[in-house]
């Protein structure tokens, strides 16, 4: 099985195989981590993104990386939190399963995610933390062809969260 890894890292600078976009329904940048990504990608991903038609919440689109050292950006649509009985669980675990199902398309070996749905979409860090590395699991237990895994964490909160969830 794959490993995980957590790092107090910039998403955009990290050499991996895919970053995960915590992107909003129009895939057309955004705030935070999806603004970030767009910026450092460049405007060829806002142009490719533009042919994607968007993307559902829980659900995952692929694009190249561009400018970025990863070479694919995974843009996923976490939920916005509703007090959690709309369903969020379940819509944040399918951001990690779509994840996976084009990783393992795309023959990907190593992936970052950023804290999806934990910036302005308000899901409690520790609830987003504890579907994320069960989902992450339960992936790289599924994938073999995937060696790893590391929790892109902005800052020193989420960051603790995901250590706590791995220890």
């Amino acid at each position: 099985m794959g490993s995980i890894e957590v790092a107090q890292a910039d998403i955009t600078t990290l050499a991996v195989d895919a970053i995960v976009n915590a992107a909003n329904t129009s895939l057309l940048g955004g705030g935070g981590v999806d603004g970030a990504i767009h910026r450092a990608a460049g405007p060829e991903l806002l142009a490719e993104c533009r042919l994607l038609g968007g993307c559902k919440t829980g659900q995952a689109k692929i694009t190249p990386g561009f400018r970025l050292p990863a070479r694919y950006v995974i843009h996923t649509v976490g939920p916005v939190w509703n007090g959690g009985g709309r369903g969020e669980a379940e819509l944040l675990a399918g951001c990690y399963r779509e994840s996976f199902v084009l990783a393992c398309e795309y023959d990907l070996r190593t992936l970052a995610f950023p804290a999806i749905s934990c910036g302005v979409y308000g899901y409690p860090i520790d609830e987003a933390v504890a579907i994320a590395v069960r989902a992450v699991r339960a992936g790289l237990s599924e994938n073999e062809s995937i060696e790893k895994v590391i929790f892109a964490c902005f800052g020193d909160e989420v960051y603790s969260a995901y250590q706590r969830a791995l220890a």
